[in-house]
């Protein structure tokens, strides 16, 4: 999924002494959110503050490890087809009702409703009738049912191991039923954080939940700034404004020199690589695919370009993801390689092609960097500058030859890299820049997607990555590692590995 890089940041009042205040905190989005409502949550804000405010039934934690959320535990069938989920007794919402199952129900078909304006409801389509549900085909979702008030049963169109993990995305949050018309500004939830205020393009205002069944937050209230500038951002936490910041990316170097001690490194969950369209000219050929990985210094791009925040890939797995090889060799770069590997695909002379990049300022250099590379073994690459959404829709018609873009985990899964990325019903628009298509690595994807024995998942989800890596669909970059800063007086923060795993309820300033 791609996003904009947030920087999401504490915040903490200065100048006051009293202990109401010491248990006050304040973060940032770059941008306000889209909505409070979980089922209109489309961007990382919305998404962070609906991890706030409301409950799913599964959920993540900072580590990207599934936990129960309000269902306190849930089996599947031996097919993988059905999930039982029980709801837990003691969860209310900040109005005082109890979470039923009713709500569960309301709240997915709310989500699912013909109509529901830019919501992205498909984390909940492998529901059995859920699609034909939204598209106004039924009146009802046949597969969800609720047996009694603390009981969901989910029954799916086809085994889908990894479909609890889809529960804990944003849109899936619980709300009451029935919804009030104005939820969006003045959201109910059932979540840690109760909703005081929401001064728009300035600044959210939240209230820990005293009541909450997960236990109450150690802070008393988080107050959400909008900030849109990350050097803006940085001057506030080093004028002692700021509890968090992430690093700006051309400061990093300055920062591990004057605040070395108060950083957090953290690999993401996030891929940067050049996407290859291999149904293109002589990119079809896997020799050519292969030469244009060796001909990039991709050690040299990651300490000059990148400031060293990143892990070199030889696949698309990063760090944390089950399935990752950090044993494997990535291509090395090797001018003489690249020319030898044209030469015996019939292009010794090099050839011309097209490389597509957004708007985004941290990309600008890097593209330059691998145009050089390129033109060292004759592919004379030209760069191609759109805003965001131009330059994907080119893309996914197939009309570029390369793209230079990166990849956001929605969930902590190899599923979440390996379908949409490089199976063939995903070519373009679901996610496949490359197009690729490989009727083996169909395969493996598809039942890596089924199986219920996670041993043999992990077995596929390296098998997968190795193929995709001998493919070379991919100028395989680097896994993007997260810098942040945090004062030594703020405790109980780490960095997330997903947006929604930091719910800060453990942070506490401790003078």
């Amino acid at each position: 999924m791609h996003r904009l890089l947030l920087g999401l940041t504490a915040f903490v009042l200065t100048g006051c002494a009293d202990e109401t205040d010491r248990a006050s905190l304040n973060y940032f989005f770059s941008y306000d959110p889209r909505s409070l409502d979980p089922a209109l949550s489309t961007d990382v804000p919305t998404g962070e503050v609906v991890a706030l405010l409301f409950d799913n039934l599964t959920q993540f934690d900072a580590d990207a490890q599934l936990v129960p959320g309000l269902a306190r535990s849930w089996e599947t069938d031996g097919a993988g087809r059905s999930y039982t989920f029980h709801l837990r007794q003691d969860a209310r919402f900040h109005d005082g009702r109890p979470v039923k199952a009713a709500d569960v129900r309301g709240s997915m078909l709310r989500a699912l409703a013909p109509g529901t304006t830019g919501g992205r409801s498909w984390p909940l389509y492998p529901i059995r009738g859920a699609r034909t549900y939204a598209a106004g085909n039924a009146k009802d979702v046949e597969g969800l049912r609720v047996p009694d008030d603390s009981t969901v049963v989910l029954t799916l169109e086809e085994p889908l191991n990894v479909f609890p993990k889809l529960l804990a995305m944003p849109v899936a949050a619980i709300v009451p039923t029935p919804t009030p018309a104005d939820f969006d500004q003045q959201p109910n939830g059932s979540g840690p954080w109760k909703f005081v205020s929401w001064s728009h393009d300035d600044a959210i205002v939240l209230a820990r939940n005293e009541s909450y069944w997960g236990g109450a937050p150690k802070s008393d209230t988080l107050r959400i700034r909008i900030i849109p500038e990350p050097l803006t951002q940085a001057a506030e936490y080093e004028a002692g404004q700021l509890s968090v910041v992430e690093v700006p990316l051309g400061e990093t170097r300055r920062w591990q020199e004057t605040h070395a001690h108060e950083l957090q490194r953290r690999p993401a969950l996030r891929d940067l690589y050049v996407a290859i369209n291999t149904t293109r000219g002589p990119l079809k050929d896997v020799r050519v695919r292969r030469a244009l990985n060796h001909a990039i210094d991709v050690p040299t791009l990651l300490t000059t370009v990148f400031a060293d925040r990143g892990v070199r890939s030889a696949g698309s797995l990063p760090p944390g993801i089950l399935g990752y090889d950090s044993t494997r060799t990535p291509y090395e770069y090797d001018p003489a390689k690249a020319k030898k590997l044209l030469a015996e695909a019939g292009y010794p002379n090099g050839f011309a092609l097209k490389l597509w990049r957004t708007q985004r300022a941290e990309l600008a250099r890097l593209a330059q960097s691998i145009q050089q590379g390129l033109a060292e073994i004759g592919v004379r690459a030209e760069i191609v500058e759109r805003d965001a959404s131009s330059a994907r829709a080119a893309v996914r018609n197939g009309e570029a030859d390369l793209f230079l873009t990166d990849w956001y985990a929605d969930y902590p899964d190899p599923e979440n890299f390996n379908y949409p990325l490089f199976h063939s019903r995903n070519k373009g628009a679901g996610g496949n820049y490359a197009f690729l298509a490989d009727p083996d690595l169909d395969s493996m994807i598809s039942r890596a997607r089924e199986t219920t024995d996670e041993a043999e998942k992990t077995r596929l989800a390296r098998d997968i990555d190795a193929r995709v890596f001998e493919l070379a669909p991919w100028i395989f970059l680097w896994f993007p590692v997260d810098v942040w800063a945090a004062q030594p007086d703020l405790q109980g923060w780490r960095i997330p590995l997903v947006f929604t795993g930091q719910r800060w309820m453990q942070a506490e300033r401790t003078r």
